[in-house]
């Protein structure tokens, strides 16, 4: 059985061999003789020297352990991965890249414990391009204005929960940027904290442009669950009741016309074209959103059976 630690600290890893030495020394310095602690290392598919480096520590320290990807997966899924693994009763996660100052864990490790929810970073004073910055401060705004979560930095990599927060949750592709909204959504409390952040020292930043485009997606794919993941229907069956009506009253239209003297020619009118096309189309909506339905409720039926079985019903 896993032993229970005070704090896990999970530190997704790629191409930062040059820091990830100091990051532990660092965090040893503050968490030495105060908790019974581990630190998580996810290398996740590092082509340099990271991995080893880590091994050295392990080595060492039995306070250090490695998951190893052998490809690199993304933040998201090396934060997942860790989430999986951790076994302190409050979790943190740092970047690796030396920007996260680690003589901060005493106050999120208080916060977590006063409010028992997340406690999210906040980089006011950012020391990044300000490209960087412009395109953050935008992403933050419109994640204040859709979810209503007052918080500053959704995306700061310093960050501390409680263990039964990451347990709950199950991120992939770019939901790393979103886990406030996630934890917010399974009912805990989400806060911040002022952090001090710190020029990168060593290598470069994996920060690309591409990740605009794959936020915006993933935002949409985050605002489907959190409104209709148990629900389909109401968001298929809608879009399909509006197309078919709509597909109804062009036929309608096309009707009264054909009875007032004007024949319908498909070939020079398209209206009769799009009447059908919409009544077909708002059918297969309305059928994904019915086979949608069916899969949650025999999903559903699933975790009680499961609940059930646990808890020793006679």
């Amino acid at each position: 059985m896993k032993t229970k630690k005070d704090i896990s600290i999970i530190v997704p890893v790629f191409e930062e061999q040059d820091s990830i030495k100091q990051l532990y020394l660092e965090i040893k310095e503050n968490v030495n003789n105060k908790y019974d602690w581990e630190i998580i290392f996810i290398n996740d598919g590092s082509k340099d020297n990271s991995k080893n480096v880590i091994l050295d520590l392990i080595s060492n320290d039995s306070n250090v352990k490695l998951i190893d990807f052998l490809t690199n997966k993304g933040k998201s899924e090396a934060l997942n991965a860790g989430f999986k693994k951790c076994s302190g009763n409050v979790v943190l996660t740092l970047d690796a890249d030396l920007q996260d100052d680690p003589k901060e864990i005493d106050s999120f490790i208080d916060k977590v414990r006063q409010t028992n929810g997340l406690v999210s970073g906040w980089k006011k004073n950012r020391l990044d391009s300000l490209s960087k910055r412009i395109q953050s401060k935008i992403f933050n705004f419109v994640l204040r204005f859709l979810t209503g979560i007052r918080i500053h930095d959704f995306n700061c990599g310093f960050k501390a929960y409680p263990v039964e927060a990451v347990k709950m949750i199950n991120i992939y592709g770019g939901l790393h940027r979103f886990i406030p909204i996630l934890v917010k959504n399974n009912g805990f409390k989400v806060s911040e904290l002022i952090v001090n952040h710190r020029k990168r020292e060593h290598g470069n930043s994996k920060y690309t442009k591409s990740r605009i485009f794959h936020g915006f997606f993933d935002l949409i794919t985050l605002m489907f669950f959190k409104k209709y993941l148990t629900r389909p229907l109401h968001l298929f069956g809608s879009l399909g009741l509006l197309l078919f009506l709509v597909g109804v009253m062009i036929n309608i239209y096309l009707t009264i016309n054909w009875f007032n003297g004007i024949w319908i020619t498909p070939f020079k009118n398209p209206l009769f074209f799009l009447g059908l096309l919409l009544l077909i189309i708002g059918v297969q909506f309305f059928s994904i959103g019915l086979v949608c339905e069916l899969i949650v409720n025999i999903n559903k039926n699933k975790n009680i059976d499961i609940a059930r079985y646990f808890n020793f019903e006679e």
